[in-house]
């Protein structure tokens, strides 16, 4: 960099700094807490004074049975999460782009939004009552029609289920938001000539519209596999019981058991340094990807 480019941007790499301390100090700092997966960790002797194991860990929790029913419970919540949370917005959208009246477009787009912006603790004392077997308004309508009543939060069968079904709520919103914003690039000529050429407006759609859409649709589902072993600690954590273990525990939860309720602190690391280097490589096969299929960079 030229001296005389540094006198212009310096004050652009001073405001860096703040941004860049912050992510050292609570993202790179704690990583260090990571040699505890190689320890019999002792809280008194703190994290350079406690017995070295090696892989003693990682071998444990691999012959845990309930390691593989917690990978699996989390690779399938959060594999239907991606898949709904993809078609739930799209569809979203492409219905709202339909709608001539803006006011009513705007006044749905504003209502489907709001849930984003409140947390799984006001969200699960909600679906709590709402879903209750007794006395929840969702029973209460099943049963006025004739049918038994459902324990969606205590019945294995049904948890998983209603995990991505509240996730899709609570979030399609926010995705309906960047697909309306795609449908504004694509150019508006392209369907006067559609018209003209006798085309109505599903053939539109599947010829201009979606064709248009392509390249954020493949680059929110490129950038969504990092998300696999990511199937929402805060909803699940908010919502489960060990009723549902079987079919709801995932690996965020499942490290929260290990090391605040049994105290396994060395296990609980070790379970999630596995999760982080699996999400890392995840995350670096999404973004050559995405720059391979929807020429999305970030350096």
């Amino acid at each position: 960099m030229t001296s005389k480019r540094w006198r212009i941007e310096w004050p652009l790499h001073l405001m860096i700094w703040p941004g860049l301390m912050l992510v050292l100090l609570f993202c790179y700092g704690p990583m260090v807490g990571l040699i505890i997966a190689f320890q019999d960790f002792v809280p008194t002797k703190g994290l350079f004074g406690s017995k070295y194991v090696g892989l003693r860990h990682f071998q444990y929790i691999y012959s845990l049975p309930q390691t593989v029913e917690v990978i699996r419970n989390t690779v399938f919540i959060s594999a239907m999460k991606i898949a709904a949370g993809l078609l739930a917005p799209l569809v979203t959208a492409l219905l709202l782009n339909e709608i001539r009246r803006e006011v009513f477009k705007r006044a749905v787009q504003t209502i489907i939004y709001l849930p984003h912006f409140l947390s799984w603790v006001i969200l699960s004392g909600i679906l709590i009552e709402v879903l209750s077997p007794t006395s929840g308004i969702v029973n209460r309508t099943l049963g006025a029609v004739g049918f038994e009543p459902i324990f969606f939060l205590g019945d294995q069968g049904w948890f998983p289920f209603v995990m991505v079904g509240t996730d899709v709520w609570k979030e399609f919103g926010f995705g309906t938001i960047v697909y309306l914003a795609a449908l504004t690039s694509i150019n508006p000529a392209l369907y006067e000539a559609a018209v003209i050429d006798g085309a109505n407006r599903w053939k539109q759609t599947m010829h201009i519209t979606l064709p248009g859409m392509m390249p954020i649709i493949v680059l929110m589902l490129t950038l969504s596999l990092g998300n696999v072993l990511n199937a929402g600690f805060d909803q699940i954590f908010n919502l489960y019981n060990p009723s549902v273990y079987a079919t709801g525990d995932i690996l965020d939860t499942y490290v929260y058991r290990l090391a605040f309720v049994n105290a396994q602190f060395s296990v609980a690391t070790a379970v999630g340094f596995f999760k982080s280097v699996i999400s890392f490589t995840l995350i670096s096969i999404s973004y050559w990807l995405a720059y391979r299929f929807a020429n999305y960079r970030i350096f």
